[in-house]
C-alpha cells in the first residue's frame, strides 16, 4: 500500500535553498579593464575580453565573433569613446540591452589633456591638482568632457582604484546577491593597488630626470604618477601616423643631449622606431600599455605595470 505523507509534515520539511542566479555575462574592452574587472569578479565569476591581445584599441575592425560577444553582453565595462571610437557604435548596434560601464566617467577618475606637438615641455601635464592631474573642474556638471583629454586613464594605480569600486558597484546594482562580494574584492584589489603604486614609486626613483621618446603618447598618466617624464612621442595619443615634419623634430629630440631611450610598442608597428634608434644611437626599449604577451586574468594588471617599470629601468637605465 502506498504510503503519503500528511500535508502539515510535508509543511515541516526544511526548505531546499535555492539555487543562486548566474552572475552578470560582463565584457570587457581591453586586457587592463579585464584585469580589474576579473579582480572584482573573484569568486563570482569570469569576465569576457572583446580586443584579443595585441589589437590596436584606436582602431580595430570587428570581427563576428566580437559582435556576438556584444550581443550576448548583460554589462559592458569599457574605457569609452575616447580610447576606442569604433565600439561606441558597435555598442549602439549590438549591445542595446546590455549596460554600459565607461570607465573614464566613473567617479575619481582623474584625467590628464592630451599634450601638443611631437616635443613635450617639462612636467607638461596640462592643468593639474596637487597630485599631477588634471582637475576634476575640466569637466561639465556630469562629469562627461572629455575633450582633449587622454583616455589612457588606467596607467595611473590611483585611477585603478577607483576604477574597481566603480565596477563592484555596477555589479552589485546588477546581482545584488554578490554585492557583498563584489564590495570586498573591490576593497582588496584597493590595497593591492596602493602597495603597487607604492613599489612602482620606490623602483622609478632613481630615473627621475632621464629623458626619452615613446613611440605614442600613450604614457602620460604613468609618467606623472612615478616622475618619469617622456620628453616627446613619435605619433599622438590616438597612434596617428606621424608626419614628416614631426619625424624631423623627434630626431632632432633624439640628436640632442638627455635623451637615453626610445620605446616602441607591440600594438604598433616598429620600424619607424628602430630606424630612429639606429640613426641617433638612442637605446631601444618596449613599453606595453595594454600587457599583450601577459596571461588575461586577475593578475595581469599588476604584471603589466611592473613591467613597464621593468622596461623603463632597464633601457634608461642603461640595461640590457
Amino acid at each position: 500500500m502506498k504510503r503519503t505523507l500528511p500535508l502539515l509534515a510535508l509543511c515541516l520539511l526544511p526548505a531546499l535553498p535555492s539555487q543562486a542566479a548566474e552572475p552578470p555575462r560582463v565584457v570587457a574592452d581591453i586586457l587592463p579593464v579585464h584585469s580589474l574587472v576579473a579582480r572584482v569578479m573573484q569568486g563570482a565569476g569570469e569576465p569576457v575580453l572583446l580586443l584579443p591581445p595585441g589589437a590596436d584599441a584606436h582602431g580595430h575592425a570587428m570581427r563576428p565573433s566580437e559582435a556576438q560577444l556584444l550581443e550576448s553582453a548583460g554589462l559592458v565595462v569599457w574605457v569609452g569613446p575616447e580610447l576606442t571610437p569604433w565600439l561606441e557604435r558597435a555598442l549602439a548596434a549590438l549591445a542595446q540591452d546590455a549596460d554600459r560601464l565607461a570607465l573614464m566617467d566613473a567617479p575619481g577618475v582623474m584625467h590628464l589633456e592630451m599634450r601638443e606637438g611631437a616635443v613635450f615641455g617639462a612636467h607638461d601635464h596640462g592643468a593639474h591638482d596637487d597630485h599631477g592631474h588634471a582637475e576634476e573642474a575640466a569637466h561639465d556638471d556630469h562629469g562627461h568632457a572629455h575633450d582633449g583629454e587622454d583616455p589612457h586613464v588606467w596607467l595611473d594605480p590611483r585611477n585603478a582604484q577607483a576604477m574597481v569600486a566603480a565596477i563592484a558597484e555596477q555589479l552589485a546594482g546588477l546581482d545584488p546577491e554578490r554585492a557583498e562580494l563584489y564590495a570586498a574584492n573591490a576593497a582588496a584589489a584597493q590595497a593591492e593597488l596602493r602597495a603597487l603604486e607604492e613599489e612602482l614609486a620606490a623602483t622609478l626613483a632613481p630615473l627621475a630626470g632621464t629623458g626619452f621618446v615613446v613611440l605614442h603618447d600613450a604614457f602620460h598618466y604613468f609618467e606623472a604618477r612615478f616622475g618619469v617624464e617622456a620628453a616627446g612621442a613619435v605619433s599622438a595619443s590616438d597612434a596617428a601616423a606621424p608626419g614628416a615634419a614631426r619625424i624631423a623634430e623627434i630626431n632632432t629630440l633624439l640628436g640632442g643631449e638627455g635623451v637615453a631611450c626610445i620605446f616602441a610598442e607591440p600594438q604598433q608597428s616598429g620600424a619607424l622606431v628602430e630606424q630612429l634608434a639606429a640613426e641617433s644611437g638612442a637605446r631601444l626599449g618596449l613599453l606595453d600599455p595594454l600587457g599583450a604577451a601577459l596571461e588575461p586574468g586577475a593578475g595581469l594588471y599588476p604584471a603589466l605595470m611592473r613591467d613597464m617599470a621593468a622596461a623603463m629601468t632597464d633601457c634608461l637605465g642603461g640595461g640590457a
